[in-house]
Order: C-alpha cells, then structure tokens, then sequence
C-alpha cells in the first residue's frame, strides 16, 4: 500500500471499448495493492471492472482537455481503458501509482501477486496442487526409459546446464563425459535433450541450444552426442538439425564465435533451416497488430493493409511450418529431430511444442495440453519472467513467444475443428496467466530460479484450476475416437486459410 497515493477517487469517467463501449460510465476508482477497481455510480447495474495490476502493459497521460485529465491503460490481453478525472493532481497521483504497481523492480518478486494471492485452500492441497502434473508419467506415457533412451543425472543440481530441468532423457550410449563435453561447446551449456519418442517410428524428437562453432571449431564430444541420437534410432542412418533461424542470422552468430553445425564435421547430419524471425522482430510485429486494433474507425482494407504489415500472419506460418517439418520427418520418415534456435528457450519451444501438438493426440486434450506446456516451456527453460515482463527489466528482453504459440494452436484447432478436446477460452486462460502473476507456474526463468524462489512452498500452482474449470474450456465439437485414429495432423499453408484470433 505505500505506492499508492490516493486509494479513491470518485466522479471518475471510463470508457472500456474491448467491451464493446461506446459510451463512457461514471464511477468511482479504487486502488488497491494487487488491483484497479472501478464501480459504476449506476444503482441498477453497478458493473465492476477489476484489472489487475501486473495485467497492466502501459499507463500513459495524454494532454489534459477541457473537461478533466486523462489515462490510457493499456494491458497485456489487449484490453485498453480510457479514463478521465476531473481533478489534474488525482490523475497525477494515480498515473504515478499505477506505473509503480504495474511493474515491480528488478528481482523483486516478493511485490508479484501471487506471492499475496490466498486461495482457500491449506499447506496439504497446496503441496497437491504443484504435484498435479508429474512429467514423469508423461516420459512413461512415452515408453521411457527403454533400451534406447535413458535418464541421466549429470544435471542433478543443475550441474551441467543451469537452466535446464534436473531430469532429463538422452541416448543410452550417451556417456556423462559425452554429455558435459557436449554442453561446453553449446550456447548457455544447453546440450541435446529428448522432448519428444514416437513410439510407432523409434524416431525422437531432441533440443538444444546453437554450436559454439565460430568459422571453424569442432567439439569430438558434440559430434559424439549427435551420433549418439542418430544411434538411439536404429531405423534410420542420419537425423535432422532444424535450426529454426533465418540462414543469414545464424551466418552472422558465427562472427560471435557461434552459429550451426557443419555438415562436414556432423557427418550423420541434414541440416535444414526453417527462417523464424527473432524475439525482436516479434515484438515489432505484435505492437504493429495491437495498433490496427486500436484504430476507431478503420475500413476494412485499412485492417487488411495492417495486417500485411504487421508480418503477424507470416511468424504464424513460419512457426507452423517448423512444427510441420517435425512431425513428418518423425512420423512419416521415421527420422529423429535435433532442434536449435540460439539459446534454445524460444524458438525451439515454438517448434518443440508445435511438432508435438501435431504428433501425439494427448497433447490436444486439456490435460495433455498442460502437460506439454510444462514440459517443453516450463521445465525446458523457458524465460517467462523475462519475455513477459513480470519485472521491471529490459524492454529488449520482452517478446510474445508464447503468443505465437498460443495461436499457432488457435489456427490449427479452426483447421480441425474435431481434433481438439478445448476451445479458444482455455487458450485464453493460458495467455491470460502467463501474464497474470497470480500463481507461481509462469514465474522464474528456468526450474533452478523457481526452486531458490521457493515458489512450491509459497505460491500455488496454475493447473488444478483450470483443470476444476475444465467444463467452461470443453469443445462440443471434438471426437477423441477419430483424434486417436487420424494420427498426426498437417497443416494447410495457404494464407487464405488463417484467421484473426478475437481475445
């Protein structure tokens, strides 16, 4: 409560247009620590609009006008409020509060809601609630361990790579001194790991992180480690490197001592770039979208000319095309994967996550679902905090990876209506959270930071709650005989075929 300066101000005009306003109501605004509230002065409607603060992306104060001093809210789901007070120093102090409480400083997590956040529940379900996903089961799910794939506990402790989970999945001819020597000539140490074992094909899905390979380094244990995948699937004689990156980019990382594998040192592999653009160019082309929304009156070939530039529709596919490449080198050639992008907690998550959605029926139920996002974005990696602004840090570092995910799903699930057991509203739910701050799951950078954050013990987990609200997210539409039986799903990738989502 000591950054707000004024907890109540009456006589306050809002104007909500993502609902649909046209008019604005008057009310009285209320700050709170963890909310905004705003309460129609209206006896017969008293409509509420709660926004919490770390949903809050921008509070801007244009000019004052005539009839009183205004804000700007902008939010990270998209919503935008207008408000209007009538005195200039209330609005002062409620822009200079609302800027504090929307962004905590730098590591200061203990000001994040869900550190405040109480649901009812005692110390027991709390503890119940982080168990709700095992990954465990998932990797059984798989058919793992087996003759071909083993855990390894040369990251217990987070030994080898920081910010990989302590559990992982490698080639069973995958020595521990394989394995650190291959982390050594990786970007952030992050060496090939299993994400994904189809079953049926034997051909598996890795990742990691871009080769410290500069013009011309070799590592003979890299080298070893990549045999050691091709190895662990005896159908086939090379794998796959995707390195989801444009070409040129991963050309100019060489410069900086890094960049891609070389076809003449990896002799079992196919190297194949797929052109996602990086997280910069992303936010760009996001802020390009959100700012088509905010026209007031814009034509229909205003929005289309914005949507062609914006370049939105265009990551879409090229995230979709990855995810598609996967999926048919794993289930159709029988082929294993190694995906890289530069650090291996952006675009190879897109890519992981995407392949898998595509591959395996189970990750398009809810349940599945949550277990997916856990294991290839949560466990793997990758930086929530940073990429959404949890904290009051580098504006460069934010960027909607996530997003991009999300819809990526969203254009699938229009494609094939049946093939999802969820709707667009449990998307929703996710994005939603993924910003919210309001449980722990979303926090952090990797698994190490949320384990000294004590996030088990102080905070609850997302997933029971959506699971409990799983009836609001079933889709009417979905057939899980003819999901299981229709196998691995292709995308169509004509533009004419994409839509726009509507949060």
């Amino acid at each position: 409560m000591e950054h707000i300066r004024t907890p109540k101000v009456e006589n306050v005009r809002l104007l909500d247009r993502s609902a649909g306003q046209r008019k604005s109501s008057v009310g009285t605004l209320y700050l709170s620590a963890t909310h905004t509230i705003f309460i129609e002065n209206n006896p017969e409607t008293r409509r509420e609009t709660w926004v919490l603060h770390s949903m809050v992306s921008s509070v801007e104060r244009p000019p004052p006008s005539p009839a009183g001093s205004q804000l700007v809210i902008r939010c990270k789901d998209f919503r935008v409020f207008h408000i209007l007070i009538q005195q200039e120093r209330d609005c002062v102090d409620v822009h200079a509060s609302l800027a504090r409480l929307s962004r905590p400083g730098v590591c200061k997590y203990s000001e994040l809601y869900c550190l405040s956040f109480n649901p009812n529940v005692n110390k027991e379900q709390r503890e119940e609630s982080w168990a709700f996903i095992d990954l465990a089961a998932d990797y059984r799910r798989m058919g793992l361990p087996n003759n071909l794939w083993v855990a390894t506990a040369a990251n217990s402790e987070y030994r080898v790579c920081e910010t990989y989970p302590s559990e992982l999945f490698v080639p069973k001819s995958a020595t521990p001194a394989i394995i650190v020597g291959s982390s050594k000539f990786r970007s952030r140490g992050r060496f090939p790991a299993l994400s994904y074992f189809h079953q049926d094909t034997l051909a598996a899905v890795c990742r990691c992180s871009q080769p410290l390979s500069g013009f011309s380094g070799r590592c003979q244990e890299d080298e070893m480690m990549l045999q050691a995948v091709m190895k662990s699937n005896p159908g086939s004689e090379y794998i796959y490197v995707v390195d989801t990156r444009p070409k040129l980019n991963a050309m100019a990382n060489k410069a900086a001592g890094k960049g891609y594998e070389n076809e003449d040192h990896y002799t079992n592999i196919k190297l194949q770039f797929i052109g996602i653009e990086n997280i910069h160019v992303m936010r760009s082309s996001q802020q390009k979208i959100v700012d088509v929304g905010e026209l007031r009156s814009p034509s229909m070939t205003d929005f289309l000319w914005g949507l062609e530039n914006s370049g939105w529709l265009k990551h879409i596919k090229a995230v979709l095309d990855a995810g598609a490449f996967i999926a048919r080198a794993v289930a159709d050639e029988g082929v294993s994967v190694l995906v890289h992008c530069s650090d291996g907690w952006d675009r190879t998550a897109q890519a992981c996550s995407v392949s898998s959605v595509l591959l395996d029926p189970y990750y398009r139920t809810i349940r599945g679902f949550m277990v997916l996002i856990e294991k290839d974005w949560v466990s793997f990696g990758h930086k929530f905090s940073h990429r959404y602004a949890h904290l009051d840090g580098d504006p460069k570092e934010v960027s909607p990876v996530m997003d991009q995910f999300l819809e990526c799903v969203w254009q699938l699930s229009e494609q094939f209506p049946c093939a999802f057991q969820f709707n667009e509203r449990f998307l929703i739910a996710v994005h939603t959270h993924v910003y919210s701050c309001q449980y722990g799951t979303f926090l952090g950078n990797c698994e190490k930071e949320r384990r000294d954050l004590r996030l088990r013990e102080l905070t609850h987990s997302v997933w029971p709650q959506l699971w409990k609200d799983r009836a609001e997210f079933m889709n009417p539409l979905y057939k899980a005989e003819l999901s299981q039986s229709q196998g691995v799903y292709y995308f169509k990738f004509t533009f004419y075929t994409f839509k726009g989502l509507n949060t």
